[in-house]
């Protein structure tokens, strides 16, 4: 058991973003292309918190063309590169789901003043 939370401590990411439910974040995914690697930015709101420690997630979602797109971060992934927040949002759930069924403003989240 030590070893694993010997390797866990070290996959660890000591700067942690202090990221909530409702908040629209930018999540920067280091993408790799053949020999090409760059830098990928998905904006959207966070509709879920998961876990913690290691395995801790958020899931993020936004509206491409019309379309509802959520992705799931792992938040001390490698891959992630920064995440940084453009808005808190004022909500009083601990899961968003039930923004997949709305459009519009219906979908929009308070701002937290």
């Amino acid at each position: 058991m030590d070893l694993i939370k010997a390797l866990n401590e070290k996959q660890m990411k000591a700067e942690v973003p202090q990221v909530q439910v409702g908040d629209t974040v930018r999540v920067h995914v280091k993408i790799k292309e053949g020999a090409r690697e760059r830098v990928q930015v998905f904006e959207g709101t966070v509709i879920a918190k998961k876990h913690g420690g290691i395995e801790e997630t958020i899931t993020v979602r936004r509206l491409s063309y019309g379309v509802g797109v959520e992705k799931v971060f792992p938040v001390h992934s490698p891959s992630i590169v920064d995440i940084e927040t453009v808005r808190h949002g004022f909500v009083r759930r601990a899961k968003l789901y039930y923004l997949r069924d709305r459009v519009g403003k219906a979908a929009k989240v308070r701002e937290k003043l």
